[in-house]
């Protein structure tokens, strides 16, 4: 690190538990970032301040009014343009050391698993299923640590699959067949601030995972009702019978 980055960072290098080790470690970490929305948008700009060296952005979706209420990552200027377009913008203006790739299209097939391979750690902030599953599957076969989350109405939660940790569970232990969670997700709203709670915790998750700081969600999956303003917890275990991590998907 140069005296710029120091002075930049010192606000972590101060902290014992990263000091300029830390610090260095997440300079050269490499984040692949899927959805540039409402949990994308914290997630992007928390990621871009701490120092990530590589963000990887892959959205496919253009900037809609309605998105505005929470994504706040784009504006009313952005209307229109390619979310990750208007997200590697508003992210160079906030740190022009951070290299970025970024992913117009949704990603899929080889271009999903080239990107996976590619990254250090892999954020789900996406609101599709099929995709979700397709980033499982795909961490799994790259044994790269995926951290996801989803919000709707008033509630969240949060969890962390590692697959380098023979006893973590995936995606597909949590939710093996959410058809009934799609249709909810369709039908309801979201509170704005709600996705920033969730957003601003999946990055310091990120923090934790590449800097080896404090303990991952991994086996865990974290519930914040915001309406009662409440976090709870529950275990998750690896399912035997999970299609993906379990013994029919070895």
């Amino acid at each position: 690190m140069d005296d710029a980055e120091l002075l930049r960072y010192s606000r972590h290098i101060m902290l014992p538990q990263l000091d300029i080790a830390g610090q260095e470690r997440l300079l050269a970490a490499r984040v692949l970032l899927v959805g540039l929305g409402g949990l994308g948008s914290p997630i992007a700009l928390y990621l871009a301040a701490a120092g990530i060296g590589h963000l990887d952005l892959a959205d496919g979706d253009v900037v809609d009014a309605s998105n505005l209420q929470r994504q706040v990552l784009h504006g009313e200027s952005d209307l229109g343009r390619k979310k990750s377009h208007s997200a590697a913008e508003r992210l160079r203006a906030l740190n022009a050391r951070l290299t970025l790739t970024i992913r117009d299209t949704t990603l899929a097939g080889d271009a999903l698993d080239a990107a996976v391979r590619e990254a250090d750690v892999i954020v789900d902030a996406t609101d599709g299923l099929e995709v979700r599953y397709a980033l499982n599957a795909s961490c799994l076969r790259h044994r790269r640590p995926l951290v996801s989350a989803a919000a709707i109405r008033f509630e969240a939660q949060l969890s962390t699959f590692d697959p380098r940790r023979d006893d973590s569970p995936c995606y597909r232990c949590l939710w093996p067949d959410a058809n009934e969670l799609a249709a909810a997700c369709a039908e309801n709203g979201v509170a704005a601030p709600l996705v920033g709670v969730v957003g601003s915790l999946q990055a310091l998750e990120v923090v934790r995972i590449v800097t080896n700081v404090g303990e991952p969600l991994v086996g865990r999956v974290m519930v914040y009702d915001g309406l009662a303003n409440r976090f709870d917890e529950f275990r998750l275990r690896r399912r035997a019978q999970c299609p993906d991590c379990g013994d029919q998907g070895s």
